[in-house]
């Protein structure tokens, strides 16, 4: 792979120490989801967080089900924001994952009903295959 494969393998490190660091210093919202997933807690699915997939570093993934879980604070809400959300979005659907989107606030203010929705996307997965 040369020069090239170097790159690669440099920005593939890179990515995985910028994870780490995320892991490390996540969100008060992204650790209340985290404590819900964590350890196969919810129904026996295993969850990874901050996963990079395609470059990208997904804050929580189920990688059984191609499932990428993402919480969005309100810098989400602003449009340039949310064309990048989009084309991130794309490039991880292409890589084969469905991508379930929740706003910090209704992780906050209905936890039960973000974590039905999410049983409900893994049982479609589940259904299909």
């Amino acid at each position: 792979l040369g020069l090239w494969g170097e790159f690669i393998r440099g920005m593939a490190k890179q990515k995985t120490v910028l994870a780490r660091r995320l892991r490390r210093k996540q969100t008060p919202h992204e650790a209340t989801m985290w404590a819900l997933l964590r350890d196969r807690r919810l129904m026996g699915y295993k969850f990874y967080r901050q996963f990079v997939i395609e470059g990208f570093i997904a804050d929580f993934c189920c990688r059984s089900h191609h499932l990428v879980i993402e919480l969005d604070g309100g810098g989400h809400a602003n449009t340039t924001q949310r064309k990048y959300d989009s084309a991130r979005d794309a490039v991880i659907k292409q890589a084969g994952y469905r991508v379930a989107r929740f706003w910090n606030s209704e992780l906050a203010e209905n936890s039960d009903g973000v974590l039905q929705c999410i049983i409900d996307i893994l049982n479609q997965r589940a259904v299909k295959y």
